[in-house]
Formats: structure tokens, C-alpha cells, sequence
């Protein structure tokens, strides 16, 4: 089996994105929730996941209320294919009118 974490920076701010919910997916079926930490992180949102394709969402909408910013996507997600058996990290970098994403170690 595979795992998975994610980690949320706010570049805008340049710091850690604190307390964003985050759900996992796999087709419709929800897999996993979480919030990340003082760090932006969430270490371990599924220790387990079997081959296939998921996606990740993101309340940016909720975070950025947060912290006073005017932003342009009120959500992110993000859906990536388990293929192998390993760790998977997906980062997510955040600003207002713009965010990226990569496949972490």
C-alpha cells in the first residue's frame, strides 16, 4: 500500500498555510479529511491507498478568509494516479491569484 501527505504554503505571505481543510477522493467516494498543522503540513492524510486515481480539495476560500486575503480560486483540487507502492507528497503553493502543485518526496 501507498501513503499519502501534503503540505500548503501560502507564497503570498511566505509562510505556512495554517489550518486548511483538506479532503480526499477517490471518483465520489471521500477517502480522508484533514487540517494542516502550524506547519502547513499534514503528515499523514491516508496511510493507505490501493492503486488508482484520487484527488485532492482544497478550501483555499476558508483560509484566505482567514487571513484577510482577496483571492481568485476559492478551491483547489488536485487529482493525481497511485501507480506504485510508495509515499506520496503533494505540495500545494498558494497566492491570490495563483497556485501551484507538484509531485514531493
Amino acid at each position: 500500500m501507498s501513503s499519502l501527505s501534503t503540505h500548503v504554503l501560502d507564497t503570498a505571505l511566505g509562510r505556512p498555510a495554517q489550518n486548511v481543510q483538506v479532503r480526499l477522493y477517490r471518483g465520489d467516494v471521500l477517502e480522508a479529511t484533514g487540517t494542516t498543522d502550524d506547519d502547513g503540513r499534514i503528515g499523514e492524510l491516508a496511510p493507505a491507498l490501493e492503486h488508482g486515481t484520487y484527488r485532492l480539495w482544497f478550501d483555499v476560500a476558508a483560509y484566505a478568509e482567514s487571513t484577510g486575503q482577496d483571492i481568485f480560486f476559492p478551491e483547489v483540487s488536485v487529482t493525481f494516479t497511485v501507480a506504485d507502492e510508495r509515499h506520496y507528497h503533494v505540495p500545494l503553493l498558494l497566492s491570490p491569484f495563483a497556485f501551484s502543485t507538484y509531485r514531493g518526496s
